[in-house]
């Protein structure tokens, strides 16, 4: 039985990933599904650096699929990525996963389950008394020691779901470690771009300069004008969250562009070690003069046209 094609294009933030994409999927009669947790909401377009694809050929999916006050799980992208996956292929075309939200990505090349985990009541409780005890920080930092890309997405001031998390990891048996049982259900190629870092550390924030100019502030005002609280998964995403804080008057416009760049700097540092951790990712250098032809040998040898 043949397996389903299926090309990753991972990588840190600002690399040009979206770019590389868009060109494979032209020579290669590709359709391309993001996988950015933040670029399926509508509306936060500036801050994600969503590419405007309206004058492409190429077909785009998972943009603009949810209102940022909805929620949207990795179960949820798990279940449509899969189902567009197998489209694609059955249209015989290439489906491209392009973005670089590991636990987005994982949840495609590893066997990864959402639902039914264990409620531990006795740990639950013990954790409830802990967070009592020394204070919910505590708590959040144990999280991050032990699952950075959970803490991640949590709010530090949201006990229960650090609870839940740290719940989740205690009952992940090492036989079952969510994060390393690879599925082998496709014929997959996996490229993670990278580059000379200072390239792109100044990359990163010359786009969060340019994300400013492009009007970042009116598109996060836009966002909260109606709200009363900003207790969204979406409004935590980098660039909002600060502009959120300067609109509150909690700090100035420089202090708010300083803070964007060193968040997305240390977050693309995270996304590199993330993707690390998969052996089978094939590593191209943006800075070698044939980086591109090495893409295109990998290509032809595992997507023999």
């Amino acid at each position: 039985m043949n397996k389903d094609n299926l090309l990753i294009i991972a990588g840190p933030t600002g690399v040009g990933k979206s770019e590389l994409s868009i060109e494979l999927a032209e020579k290669y009669n590709g359709e391309i599904i993001s996988a950015d947790s933040m670029q399926i909401y509508k509306k936060m377009d500036i801050g994600t650096a969503k590419v405007d694809y309206s004058n492409s050929n190429i077909k785009h999916h998972m943009l603009d699929i949810v209102d940022f006050n909805e929620n949207f799980s990795v179960s949820d992208f798990q279940k449509k990525a899969k189902s567009l996956i197998k489209d694609i292929n059955n249209r015989g075309k290439l489906p491209i996963v392009v973005g670089g939200t590991g636990l987005y990505i994982n949840s495609l090349c590893y066997n990864l389950t959402f639902q039914n985990q264990a409620k531990d009541v006795e740990y639950r409780k013990e954790l409830e008394d802990t967070a009592a005890d020394k204070g919910l920080d505590y708590l959040y930092k144990k999280l991050e020691k032990i699952d950075p890309a959970s803490a991640k997405k949590i709010d530090p001031n949201n006990k229960n779901r650090i609870i839940r998390a740290l719940e989740i990891n205690k009952t992940s048996t090492k036989e079952n470690n969510r994060l390393r049982e690879e599925n082998n259900d496709y014929n997959l190629l996996y490229i993670c771009l990278y580059m000379d870092r200072k390239k792109l550390y100044d990359k990163i924030n010359n786009r969060v300069d340019k994300m400013i100019e492009l009007g970042l502030i009116d598109e996060t005002k836009d966002l909260i004008k109606d709200l009363d609280d900003y207790n969204f998964n979406s409004l935590k995403a980098i660039g909002y969250k600060e502009v959120i804080s300067y609109l509150n008057s909690e700090i100035s416009l420089d202090e708010c562009i300083d803070l964007i760049k060193r968040n997305s700097r240390r977050y693309a540092k995270r996304q590199l070690t993330w993707f690390r951790r998969d052996e089978r990712v094939i590593w191209i250098n943006k800075d070698c003069d044939n980086w591109k032809e090495d893409i295109e040998n990998l290509m032809g040898e595992k997507f023999k046209k």
